[in-house]
């Protein structure tokens, strides 16, 4: 297990597993340009394939992990934008749990907007949901 960061002892990894790479990225570059406001947090966005992310996704949904203090094993795919890369995984790290609460607030808010968007207006959304009705 990686060693605490002293300086941001708070952390947190959400995983959002989505159907394709395609509306991973989307929902990466949207979130993206928000930058946090806070200079006592700190947030990183990579994208995984579910055989990575399944030692930190166990889920088809959202999913939070408390890291307890310590950093999370990082997992990047460098420069590989492999169709794989399914879920946005999303890394917090804050001063006090207070500002890691308050920063991850707004991010599952503009997690929403994003995937309520993908939901009523993305094809691809669409036609994965009726794959899923038909069985």
């Amino acid at each position: 297990m990686a060693a605490t960061d002293p300086e941001f002892p708070c952390s947190l990894v959400i995983t959002v597993p989505l159907p394709t790479h395609r509306l991973a990225s989307s929902a990466l570059r949207a979130l993206q340009v928000d930058a946090e406001l806070s200079p006592l947090v700190q947030r990183s966005f990579t994208l995984v394939s579910p055989n990575q992310g399944r030692t930190h996704a166990s889920s088809g949904l959202l999913e939070r992990r408390l890291l307890n203090g310590d950093a999370a094993a990082r997992i990047t795919n460098g420069d590989n934008p492999s169709e794989e890369n399914t879920i946005l995984r999303t890394e917090y790290k804050a001063t006090t749990n207070r500002m890691l609460r308050v920063s991850v607030n707004g991010f599952l808010e503009s997690m929403g907007v994003v995937l309520g968007v993908m939901e009523e207006l993305d094809v691809d959304v669409l036609a994965e949901e009726q794959r899923l009705v038909q069985g």
